[in-house]
């Protein structure tokens, strides 16, 4: 049961809110697609099944729109608005520059042990890859980003790339179940880790940036933008 879910993450994190999980929960849904444009977010309906009372539920529809993803119109309630075709080339064109400002400053704080995991997470990504497990290759690709965010040393930075990330998952999931596209992809990241190695602050900067670009041509290559 979702709420029960729900539950079970407050108790394993006290100070996590109950808005933000509910919060959490729809934007969730909404960028996985459970919840349509235009669909409707009745406070009551989804209290009931996340089993809270309807204060969370429209704290977190405030904050939804906030983020842009629900339109609150005055006597008439929220509605899905999800993000659109442009949003998401939008988002990809600052995640190019900001993955290489990532890569460069990685450089910086790069020590044997976190470049051996980067390396790791590639070569664990082709073996699933080899296996046609595409859901695993997106987790460890997560994790590849992921690192690489936190070896920037930027709390800022960080968040501002995460999002970015947890925005594009449905259609990043659709580039990643590719078998080519994991290929070239894990050449990017090697190519991001070899310039790490070599401390070269410019050179994992563009490799960073080309990774990006690829990733958007292959979605233009094989029309996965979603439609208008």
């Amino acid at each position: 049961m979702v709420e029960q879910e729900l539950i079970k993450e407050g108790e394993k994190h006290p100070i996590y809110s109950l808005q933000t999980r509910v919060f959490e929960k729809l934007r969730e849904d909404i960028l996985n697609g459970v919840y349509k444009k235009g669909d409707e977010l009745r406070e009551k309906t989804i209290g009931e099944q996340l089993g809270v009372s309807r204060t969370p539920v429209r704290e977190a529809i405030r904050q939804l729109e906030l983020e842009g993803l629900v339109s609150i119109t005055p006597n008439k309630g929220a509605s899905v608005v999800g993000l659109s075709a442009k949003d998401l080339k939008d988002i990809y064109e600052m995640r190019a520059r900001l993955e290489g400002m990532c890569a460069r400053w990685a450089v910086k704080n790069a020590v044997d042990e976190k470049i051996e995991k980067l390396e790791e997470i590639v070569d664990l990504s082709e073996f699933h890859c080899a296996k046609g497990r595409y859901e695993k290759v997106l987790e460890l690709d997560n994790e590849f980003h992921e690192l690489l965010y936190h070896m920037a040393d930027s709390k800022m930075l960080y968040h501002v790339m995460a999002d970015f990330h947890h925005y594009l998952q449905v259609i990043r999931k659709k580039t990643l179940s590719s078998h080519e596209r994991v290929i070239n992809s894990s050449k990017e990241h090697r190519a991001i880790i070899n310039a790490i190695k070599e401390r070269d602050e410019e050179m994992a900067e563009k490799s960073a940036i080309l990774h990006i670009k690829n990733t958007i041509k292959n979605i233009e290559d094989h029309h996965l933008w979603p439609e208008e």
